[in-house]
């Protein structure tokens, strides 16, 4: 394979010049889930970002994996549709090239259990370059190295971080792995409407470790929580739940592994309103660029409120 090398782009989670408030806002009116997922791979000598994007709405679900190029302004894709009058697309395989190099997609979704758009069990994906899988998702790896007659990686791709965007009134799931052994069943809920002052609850396998009276105050924050006694930073902004029309703009939750310096109780300053403008962004977005640790990945969710 030669020497490995290091992408014009560098493998770290600053690299994905990615708006997720901007894509999204595309698929509002459909209210689309999506979850996207990148990983590091080392494919044709050097470490890329592979994104591996998976979408529902009331038609059909989608899949699209995306490649980095070496060149910086350049993102290779192959998009597959898997829509539920077309059985047949639900296995096949793709060619498509990255920088000269000939990367084969193959994948297995006809017996795959869904929660949300993305799958959970009874599937595989994976990518495959010079006879080497190079990515492989999901838990039928026998049927993989029969389909592709590849060879194990020589290094395992390992996920970088996990964004999701749902849609919901009160309640937001999803599920998290965030030391690459068990996943984790992540529950936001919240009371935003009423007579009683706005809280919030974010549990974690079915255990209520954030509780937030007083939202309205606090919509901004972030606290450290155990996990499996291994400690996990929360970072949220709810701004737009309280303060902008329903539907016109997300809450936003990071779920970052590794202890934070701060108490776990939100600053006062962070928690104040500032300005009128209905805008998500706040200084959390910055764990984007965080030096990823081995072994764990970020995530984020983007909540959507709907009437």
């Amino acid at each position: 394979m030669g020497s490995i090398r290091s992408s014009s782009r560098a493998p770290s989670i600053s690299s994905v010049q990615y708006s997720p408030s901007e894509k999204q806002s595309n698929d509002q009116k459909t209210a689309q889930n999506t979850v996207t997922c990148v990983y590091q791979t080392l494919i044709a000598g050097y470490w890329r970002n592979v994104s591996v994007l998976w979408s529902k709405n009331l038609m059909m679900n989608s899949l699209c994996i995306s490649v980095d190029s070496v060149d910086r302004d350049r993102v290779c894709t192959c998009k597959i549709e898997l829509k539920p009058w077309h059985f047949w697309a639900r296995k096949g395989y793709k060619s498509f090239m990255v920088d000269g190099n000939q990367l084969e997609a193959y994948w297995d979704l006809r017996s795959a259990k869904f929660s949300g758009p993305e799958p959970t069990k009874d599937f595989y994906v994976c990518l495959v370059s010079e006879e080497e899988i190079v990515l492989l998702i999901g838990d039928m790896k026998k049927k993989v190295y029969k389909t592709t007659k590849g060879r194990p990686a020589l290094v395992d791709a390992v996920m970088f971080y996990k964004e999701e965007h749902v849609f919901g009134k009160k309640s937001f799931s999803t599920r998290a792995n965030f030391d690459q052994s068990k996943e984790h069943e992540i529950v936001v809920e919240s009371s935003t409407s009423g007579n009683k002052d706005p809280e919030m609850w974010i549990s974690i396998d079915g255990i209520v470790l954030v509780h937030i009276r007083n939202l309205q105050w606090k919509f901004r924050g972030n606290q450290t929580v155990l996990v499996n006694k291994q400690p996990v930073q929360v970072f949220w902004d709810v701004h737009a739940w309280l303060f902008c029309p329903p539907g016109s703009d997300h809450g936003s939750f990071i779920f970052k592994p590794g202890g934070g310096d701060g108490d776990s109780e939100a600053d006062d300053d962070d928690s104040q309103y500032e300005g009128s403008e209905c805008s998500s962004q706040s200084k959390y977005y910055s764990t984007r660029s965080y030096t990823k640790a081995a072994g764990s990945s970020c995530l984020f969710l983007y909540a959507w409120k709907i009437e």
